[in-house]
């Protein structure tokens, strides 16, 4: 499994590309040859996951009933916008328009690792949404990290 860690900030050059720092791209030995792929969060952000990462996301996702409303529009919205990246002789890779203006991207970014995949935010917006940390985030650790919400055994 990949275990991503960092938080990086950068500036895409005039053409929208983004230069994957070196320290990423060493916790991504085979991006070259297998490359990445990028698509919206959650959030207003984007979501860069290596292709093999993407690939297991697509198997879950197929695994879902479409019969039912609900997973084809989880799914058609999930996947909406998804794109393979692929870097260039220089490192870089070229974020797709759309996806830019739906995460309010304009020029600065921070990467910011979790775990297998890549947040990747307007540096404003996430700025911004590291101003409202929790008023008690203990207690936060404790409800989100306690056993209550762990499997059945603790772990």
């Amino acid at each position: 499994m990949v275990q991503l860690l960092g938080e990086f900030d950068c500036k895409l050059d005039a053409k929208g590309r983004l230069m994957v720092p070196s320290n990423l791209k060493k916790q991504l030995p085979n991006v070259e040859q297998e490359g990445l792929v990028v698509n919206r969060g959650f959030e207003k952000h984007l979501v860069i996951y290596p292709k093999k990462v993407w690939e297991g996301i697509v198997e879950e996702l197929s695994k879902l009933n479409q019969y039912e409303k609900k997973n084809r529009e989880f799914i058609r919205f999930f996947t909406r916008g998804a794109t393979e990246l692929t870097l260039d002789a220089s490192g870089r890779v070229n974020l797709p328009k759309s996806l830019m203006e739906f995460a309010g991207i304009e020029s600065e970014v921070v990467l910011a690792c979790q775990f297998d995949k890549i947040e990747l935010w307007s540096k404003a917006a996430y700025d911004n949404l590291l101003d409202y940390e929790p008023e008690d985030f203990a207690n936060l650790a404790e409800e989100v990290m306690g056993n209550k919400n762990r499997g059945e055994d603790g772990k």
